[in-house]
């Protein structure tokens, strides 16, 4: 194939080749946004690049619909054979990419539910704060059926939830294992273990997305044969369920980890789940494109190892 000749004279002669990757990643990611996320870049940085890049081809080279950037047509052309020289730099200079943590800066973005922030963030920041202390975090909740997209865009650097399935270009990694518990208020009338009767005749706190989301434990009450949880209350989040609890007779089931860092900040008691419950797998979750980047590839070593440190 022939490239197409730059449009501005000399121009071969001051080309950066970081250009192309810039091209390459909001070609792949279809936006500013998700490029600048994969390439570590400010979303400023890109959009400069871009133009630099517009004024050399002499070509919009994207243009946007909605939310996307979309290529046009010379980009169309070209990006096959610009994505095979990066890959071929890429390949010469693998055993040479390296970095010291200790010069990182930069804001990893996770996405997480709050349990799990609870459960993985203070060992996580303790980690960074000795071996990367310029790098840093951002939380985000990213529902779960905009996973593969928030990926794929960039918007997020990791994604950790419970097991599901994932198509196309997301890789996944089990972190652990996460058995549940119940959690009642110290003086609550029911003392001793809990058994399944004295469980379903008490009132219930549940912590759901939607307000009108199903009991998510409820098909396995259904394959043993028990009845239903009389939920009084629906809420967004597990703190906000536990202070419930510390005020009434309800109970509170989740995840065991959690409920044992609960017991050490308010006056709650742990008692075990009667009802025989198959553990809930946690996986981290990113996008193919990001597999080779070596600091990728330490940012999900290190959020493994903090969550794997919190939840064994």
């Amino acid at each position: 194939m022939v490239m197409p000749a730059f449009k501005t004279s000399g121009a071969a002669a001051r080309l950066d080749l970081n250009l192309f990757r810039v091209m390459d990643a909001v070609y792949e990611h279809g936006g500013i946004s998700g490029a600048a996320r994969h390439l570590h870049l400010s979303q400023p940085a890109v959009s400069h690049a871009l133009a630099r890049l517009r004024r050399l081809w002499g070509d919009p080279l994207f243009v946007r619909q909605g939310n996307q950037m979309v290529p046009t047509e010379l980009t169309r052309r070209v990006i096959g054979e610009v994505q095979a020289h990066l890959r071929g730099l890429q390949s010469l200079m693998g055993q040479a990419d390296t970095f010291d943590p200790l010069t990182l800066n930069m804001t990893l973005r996770l996405g997480m539910r709050d349990v799990l922030e609870a459960i993985t963030l203070p060992p996580l920041m303790a980690s960074l704060g000795r071996v990367a202390p310029h790098v840093k975090l951002a939380s985000v909740r990213v529902p779960r059926d905009a996973l593969e997209r928030s990926l794929t865009l960039g918007e997020v650097d990791l994604v950790i939830d419970r097991q599901r399935r994932v198509a196309g270009r997301i890789r996944g990694e089990h972190l652990a294992d996460e058995d549940l518990a119940v959690l009642v208020r110290r003086d609550h009338p029911l003392q001793g273990p809990l058994d399944v009767p004295s469980y379903f005749a008490q009132q219930h706190v549940m912590v759901t997305l939607q307000p009108d989301q199903p009991d998510p434990l409820q098909a396995v009450w259904a394959a043993q044969g028990l009845g239903e949880r009389e939920v009084i209350l629906r809420c967004q989040h597990y703190f906000a369920a536990a202070n419930v609890v510390v005020a009434s007779d309800a109970l509170l089931t989740l995840p065991r980890t959690y409920a044992e860092q609960l017991t050490r900040a308010l006056p709650l008691t742990l008692r075990e789940l009667p009802v025989p419950v198959p553990p809930i797998g946690i996986w981290m979750y990113w996008h193919a494109d990001r597999e080779a980047d070596p600091v990728h590839r330490w940012m999900r070593d290190s959020v493994a190892a903090g969550a794997r440190q919190a939840m064994r």
